[in-house]
């Protein structure tokens, strides 16, 4: 991944495009969790139109990554996050976690939240490396999932949420 590389929303029309980068992310898991993840059956043209799909985009015009988040009352919610397997490994993840903490912080709220499936377990370690701690474990829509939680204290944390 190069510098210039820019994280941007994602426009109407790139929503088949959303759909493949997922795909091409996803597939590995769909062995180990015996089906297709949620984030593989998303609607990306809803998401864009609501304006919680971002991309991280090369200079070039490639789609390297991408993130949904959604506003919540207290907390916005990591819905996705996707990076293209042939970027894997040179940063692109964590420059989108940095975007969503950085979005968080400006949108005024203090904690972030995600879940992820149960046997995803490199992406569990990977997220409490990054400071997130589980707070919950059950099914939900017919998946194992475990829920996690940020809290955003310090420079830029806001005393209100947004509602």
């Amino acid at each position: 991944m190069t510098a210039e590389a820019r994280i941007r929303p994602a426009r109407p029309g790139e929503a088949a495009l959303l759909a493949a980068l997922v795909g091409r992310a996803y597939a590995p898991w769909v062995p180990v969790i015996g089906r297709r993840p949620g984030p593989m059956d998303d609607d990306y043209a809803a998401r864009i139109a609501a304006g919680e799909a971002h991309v991280l985009e090369a200079a070039d015009g490639t789609l390297l990554g991408l993130v949904v988040i959604e506003r919540h009352a207290d907390h916005l919610m990591l819905d996705n996050i996707a990076v293209d397997p042939a970027q894997a490994g040179t940063g692109a993840g964590r420059r989108l976690m940095e975007f969503v903490e950085a979005e968080a912080r400006r949108l005024g709220y203090a904690e972030i939240r995600l879940y992820t499936h149960a046997l995803m377990a490199r992406n569990i370690a990977l997220y409490e490396r990054g400071g997130f701690v589980v707070t919950d474990r059950h099914s939900e829509k017919g998946f194992d999932r475990v829920f996690m939680a940020k809290r955003l204290d310090g420079p830029g944390s806001a005393a209100t949420i947004p509602r």
